[in-house]
């Protein structure tokens, strides 16, 4: 495991997706990827695959519980970069509090669509 760079930081966070997963992830402190699907209105495959890449660069965190994978952000990342993930998250805070409101939403109809909640 190596130590992030800025560059690897900034080439993660260069792409609104993976931004908007980090940020969601700062507001709330683990999602599955269901969660981030119905978040953000994205298939699976593509939420995946942008973790995968926060994953594979130690920004994030991830754990099983069942058939689902939930994840977080890493406690092991630089404090630089958790100093350039807060000031983003202060910037979009409340961009990220309307998104998260949709699982909030999501959660009072999941008996019409089951999700993992």
């Amino acid at each position: 495991m190596s130590q992030l760079t800025p560059l690897q930081l900034f080439k993660c966070l260069s792409d609104e997706t993976r931004l908007t997963i980090v940020l969601l992830l700062k507001e709330a402190p683990e999602l599955c990827v269901c969660e981030l699907c119905e978040i953000l209105d994205l298939p699976q495959p593509k939420i995946s695959r942008h973790l995968a890449m926060l994953r594979e660069n130690d920004i994030l965190l991830d754990r099983r519980s069942g058939k689902w994978i939930h994840y977080r952000l890493s406690h092991n990342i630089p404090m630089w970069a958790g100093n350039i993930i807060e000031q983003a998250y202060l910037s979009q805070e409340m961009n990220i509090k309307m998104l998260s409101k949709r699982l909030k939403n999501a959660a009072e109809i999941t008996i019409i669509r089951p999700m993992c909640l």
